[in-house]
């Protein structure tokens, strides 16, 4: 009788661990590799950023600054920068002769700084290599290119082309700084290439949108006394910020007309 009683008993334990064995078997779950899913992923997820434009040199304008970061761009501007400026109709560069200003921004309720410059003032610039002088440059009849519009300049027997390209949303008449009426467009994607008869076609500028603005070509002529044209131009994106660009010829590149060295961006909204 014991001796049945331990076999049932050894039974039931065989049969318990053989139950055991089949759970274990059935909560085992496969967990499927995922890095190669999670590293494609991550691929797609990689944005490529424009690479951020750096100034050869520092430029200003003769106008009001606001402090950002407990800095004030205008405290940079010392005696030995150069300045562009205007005189008869004519051009030249000096030493830059200012005097720096305290104001106040009620606006943004906070001090301010000002240029305020002695002549006709274009710009300043933190490049003393300059030559100081009269300067050869070209009288503008026409300061914007439109999409589809082109222009040409010749100088020093170099023939210059400007054209544009962009898509025009509306037009309608405004009055300009001359009181003279004009046509104005509201203007997206806009492109602005330059090239000559011995250079191939470059993108010169681009601007995705305007508000209430557009490009204005300020400054044609040769700044950095290498007999070739140099340009200057205003590029507000907004009503609310003033925008220059320099380009110089003498910095460009192998079948490059000019390099951008400078910009300068001011914003001035509430």
């Amino acid at each position: 009788m014991k001796q049945l009683f331990f076999s049932l008993f050894v039974l039931l334990i065989l049969v318990s661990c053989n139950n055991s064995k089949e759970i274990e078997k059935e909560e085992i779950v496969e967990i499927p590799d995922t890095s190669a899913v999670q590293k494609i992923v991550s691929k797609e997820e990689i944005v490529e950023e424009e690479i951020e434009f750096k100034n050869d040199f520092d430029i200003l304008l003769p106008r009001s600054y606001r402090n950002w970061e407990g800095k004030n761009p205008a405290n940079s501007i010392t005696k030995s920068w150069i300045e562009l400026y205007e005189k008869n109709g004519k051009y030249y560069l000096g030493k830059a002769d200012f005097k720096l200003e305290s104001g106040y921004d009620e606006c943004i309720g906070d001090s301010t700084k000002i240029i305020e410059s002695k002549n006709k003032t274009m710009l300043f610039m933190d490049w003393k290599d300059l030559k100081l002088g009269e300067i050869k440059s070209l009288k503008i009849g026409k300061n914007k290119i439109w999409p589809k519009e082109k222009m040409s300049f010749t100088f020093n027997t170099i023939e210059y082309f400007l054209r544009a390209e962009g898509e025009i949303l509306s037009s309608f008449k405004v009055h300009n700084d001359n009181e003279k009426e004009e046509i104005f467009h509201n203007v997206k994607d806009y492109k602005l290439y330059i090239s000559t008869k011995d250079i191939p076609e470059k993108l010169l500028l681009k601007e995705e949108s305007f508000n209430d603005t557009f490009v204005e070509l300020l400054f044609a002529g040769d700044i950095d006394n290498d007999g070739k044209l140099d340009f200057i131009f205003g590029a507000n994106r907004n009503y609310e910020e003033e925008r220059v660009i320099l380009f110089l010829s003498s910095k460009a590149e192998k079948e490059n007309v000019v390099k951008k060295v400078s910009e300068i961006a001011i914003q001035f909204d509430c």
